[in-house]
């Protein structure tokens, strides 16, 4: 096929295509959208919509959040002309910023959804910019005009503010009636740019399109989903990562509607997926680029590697399980497991990084990277329920740079546990944040109170709007993993937004912290705490233990230690048994002997006795520190 075939053959279906995602704040309605949209295009049948229809994991339903990007293709219908709209939706917390960046790439239009009783957000800024830099065209739109509460005229002029655009530019929707959703489908046909074809620089022969996402079956090996930008594939077809130098054949390609569909082949400019066969695990990752055997086609830049913000190990717990074929399986098969699980999970989700470590009470483990607080909890979550496994889940920490003052030799630490006793002669410093955090004016005062207790810095404040006051601030990444984010929402009743980046290494005055329980060291629970509010975290980390951990059948002691010297302490009381209870008359004295034969096994069992904590009680206490 010529150069001058394949534009005629490709011309109709490209012209026709819009690619584009929806980026918001977390809760303004951006999986409620997807909803009305998949339904007024007739995508879904009827009778198996549901709400939140692309939020496929168990966790997204739950929580009501959008964990994982989802691809769909719509069909819709317009002045007698059919267009083929390619939708990615797209988490809004600020940990899943990662996958934000990596559905925008595929695109070339936004939709920037605002909460009419909100307004604009702090993470809505951080995603715009981002869309911006990309060059996507932006489609302005607020939701949620259909409540009593919805402030529409005042959202309306946020958003001319922010993107200095027309008033006629902005879309009024209901995600939840539906109303304005059809004026929506017509804008985005409008606004949002077909895809470019240069077929002039593409050989016929050639293919290249963007790897975006992954998917693992153990049947059909590595599924990909992919951004072509370049020529055709269909079945057969003999293709090739390029990075990776991995060849495959295309077993079948397809689009999405929203469930993977089989088509004949994928044109330039489409979504869609192929099934490559490939089992091996690591042979490639997220922005590789696929090509047809002998292209010449130079491969895309990829994406920027996310930098982890939060730190935690994670280790399998040694204890019995059970494994889906009924046998017991060992300490070791768990770490076997656990190695598989991350790589599975690494494939759908690149901002998770992880490599090996080892600690001597632990065992063998991994040191896991992650975006944030949140994004820590859904893995581990995801650990746990689909792949079964009972983990150990050490206190969140960040990375911490040392520096030996008299050979200036730097060290990273990422591990508490791993964090030196003696810092004598030493140096520490800590990664600081950037923040930006949007709230009504009346709770400025009770905001400058919070910062300074996290050690925060004010850069700069403005106002936003008619009722909004913006707030720059610096502070340390550790100070925003300590329910910084919580606390916040606490004090503004739920109406502040943050959003944050990475700024950079300050000098830290900060010490290690252990936890001993039973007078035995549990390095899971060893973090790195300031030394101005050292006795504070000493108390509340033992009193949250107290609170978690199970009684025994001897009194269990709870302590914190740091520099030498032990800061607070509880005991739980053990659990208690009459072992009188079923006489009844005669001498006192056979009562008194079976409770001095009771203690004198106390005695023995508080001198030997150990104390296995229960994991619930590790997730519980990563869970109970940090963001939501």
């Amino acid at each position: 096929m010529g150069t001058s075939n394949l534009r005629g053959v490709l011309s109709f279906n490209f012209v026709n295509i819009r690619n584009f995602s929806i980026i918001a704040h977390i809760d303004h309605g951006k999986s409620t959208l997807a909803d009305r949209l998949l339904e007024q295009t007739g995508t879904i049948d009827p009778r198996q919509m549901r709400a939140q229809v692309l939020d496929s994991l168990p966790l997204e339903r739950e929580r009501g959040i959008t964990i994982k990007m989802a691809p769909v293709s719509m069909t819709y219908l317009l002045k007698a002309e059919s267009y083929k709209l390619n939708l990615i939706d797209t988490p809004g917390h600020i940990d899943f910023s990662y996958e934000v960046s990596r559905a925008l790439t595929a695109v070339e239009g936004a939709i920037l959804l605002i909460d009419a009783t909100k307004g604009v957000q702090a993470q809505t800024l951080s995603v715009l910019g981002l869309a911006r830099k990309i060059g996507l065209a932006i489609i302005p739109v607020i939701n949620k005009i259909d409540l009593p509460v919805a402030r529409v005229e005042e959202a309306r002029e946020e958003i001319m503010k922010l993107l200095n655009c027309p008033a006629d530019d902005i879309v009024a929707v209901s995600a939840k009636t539906g109303a304005g959703v059809t004026e929506l489908l017509e804008t985005i046909i409008k606004r949002v740019p077909a895809p470019r074809l240069e077929p002039e620089i593409v050989p016929a022969a050639a293919a290249r399109g963007l790897v975006f996402d992954f998917e693992y079956s153990p049947h059909r090996g590595l599924i990909v989903y992919l951004r072509l930008f370049d020529g055709a594939i269909k079945r057969g077809d003999q293709l090739i990562f390029a990075v990776a130098k991995e060849r495959f054949i295309a077993h079948e390609v397809g689009t999405f509607r929203p469930d993977p569909r089989p088509s004949e082949r994928l044109v330039s400019g489409e979504i869609g997926y192929i099934v490559t066969g490939v089992k091996s695990i690591g042979r490639a990752k997220v922005g590789e680029t696929v090509l047809r055997v002998g292209a010449t086609l130079p491969p895309f830049p990829g994406y920027v590697e996310p930098k982890p913000m939060v730190w935690a190990s994670i280790y399998p717990t040694s204890q019995p399980a059970r494994t889906e074929h009924g046998s017991a399986r060992s300490g070791g098969d768990d770490f076997a497991l656990l190695s598989q699980s991350l790589s599975r999970l690494r494939l759908t989700d690149a901002a998770l990084s992880f490599e090996e470590e080892s600690s001597g009470s632990l065992g063998r483990g991994f040191r896991c990277g992650f975006l944030g607080m949140l994004h820590l909890e859904i893995i581990t979550e995801r650990l746990r329920r689909e792949f079964n496994l009972s983990l150990t889940v050490a206190a969140p920490s960040t990375s911490y740079e040392i520096v030996d003052e008299p050979t200036g030799r730097r060290e990273i630490i990422y591990s508490p546990h791993r964090f030196p006793n003696d810092l004598k002669g030493r140096r520490v410093y800590e990664p600081w944040v950037k923040a930006q955090i949007l709230t009504p004016p009346e709770y400025g005062s009770v905001l400058l109170k919070l910062f300074r207790e996290h050690e925060a810095r004010v850069l700069a404040t403005e106002l936003w709007g008619r009722d909004r006051t913006s707030f720059q601030i610096t502070l340390p990444l550790r100070e925003l993993m300590r329910r910084f984010f919580d606390e916040l929402k606490s004090l503004t009743s739920g109406f502040a937004s943050l959003a944050y980046e990475a700024a950079g290494l300050e000098l830290a005055d900060v010490v290690r912290l252990d936890v001993l329980v039973a007078e035995e060291p549990v390095l899971a629970f060893t973090r790195v705490a300031p030394r101005g509010r050292l006795e504070r975290e000493a108390k509340e980390v033992v009193n949250r233990l107290a609170e978690l951990l199970p009684r025994q059948l001897f009194t269990l002691k709870i302590q914190a230690r740091a520099d030498g010297r032990i800061l607070a302490s509880r005991s739980l009381t053990a659990l208690k048994k009459d072992v009188t209870g079923y006489l009844y008359g005669g001498d006192i004295t056979r009562k008194r002997k079976l409770w001095e034969k009771q203690k004198r096994g106390k005695k023995r069992l508080l001198e030997r006795g150990t104390m296995t904590i229960p994991p619930a009680v590790f997730l519980k206490m990563v869970s109970g520190s940090g963001e939501k």
